[in-house]
């Protein structure tokens, strides 16, 4: 990326970005693995672009590209984020869809605390707790979304199939939410495990909206196994439609 972090229209933009490299040396009660970690965190180029552009996570690029791929955050939209810490993508709503104080339009949930953002409720509060919806659809104060986003994940056991299975449930959860709080024409983006998406919650979705994918976003590591579902154009609560018949 050159200097400008900006992109067309006044976007930020995502384009390559190669900063000087950072070694880290070994230090005393620290697992070599950890170090590794830590060296390949630093050297990320979406790490060190994220503190330039003033961002809260290098997470926030995996919006931007998705968004630009499929102009999802419009000026005036509503916003829902399901796992926001540490904000990276309310920042991004925030600022795309013109989210302000007198007229906040995007909110996050997370059970780890975050610092404010300009134009963003934030509910420190566990989405799967049982009053946690009821919270959200307040914070919406009565207004319906144009986009529900989760990038919510359990913690990997490093177990594959088991791995898979958690994110899937929560993103079921994140669908039931979806359901009930979207405008018809409105979207739904989900943080999934590659190895497929269960053939029920997808058949599901084809059924809720009218186009429905995989993406996995540049920022996303290679050697990551994480990709995005979209679901595009939300047919409504009240849509029946035969999906073996589409």
């Amino acid at each position: 990326m050159n200097s400008n972090s900006r992109g067309s229209g006044g976007k930020r933009g995502t384009g390559g970005y190669r900063g000087l490299s950072v070694r880290v040396k070994s230090a005393r009660g620290r697992k070599i693995s950890s170090t590794k970690w830590l060296q390949r965190h630093l050297n990320d180029p979406y790490v060190q672009r994220s503190k330039i552009d003033g961002l809260r996570s290098r997470a926030a690029y995996k919006i931007l590209e998705i968004d630009e791929k499929y102009n999802l955050l419009r000026k005036g939209h509503r916003i829902v984020d399901l796992g926001a810490a540490p904000g990276g993508w309310s920042q991004v709503a925030a600022e795309r869809v013109g989210s302000h104080i007198d007229d906040i339009r995007v909110v996050g949930i997370d059970y780890l605390s975050m610092e404010p953002l300009p134009g963003v409720t934030l509910l420190e509060k566990d989405f799967l707790d049982d009053d946690a919806p009821d919270q959200l659809r307040e914070a919406l104060g009565g207004h319906m979304a144009d986009l529900v986003l989760s990038d919510m994940a359990a913690p990997t056991t490093g177990h594959k199939q088991t791995d898979h299975m958690r994110i899937i449930q929560l993103c079921e959860v994140a669908v039931e939410f979806a359901r009930e709080v979207l405008k018809p024409g409105g979207a739904f983006v989900a943080k999934v495990f590659q190895g497929g998406t269960e053939h029920t919650l997808l058949n599901e979705l084809k059924r809720d909206f009218k186009k429905v994918g995989h993406y996995k976003p540049p920022a996303s590591r290679k050697d990551s196994a994480e990709t995005y579902l979209i679901a595009r154009d939300y047919r409504g609560r009240d849509s029946k439609v035969d999906t073996e018949a589409e």
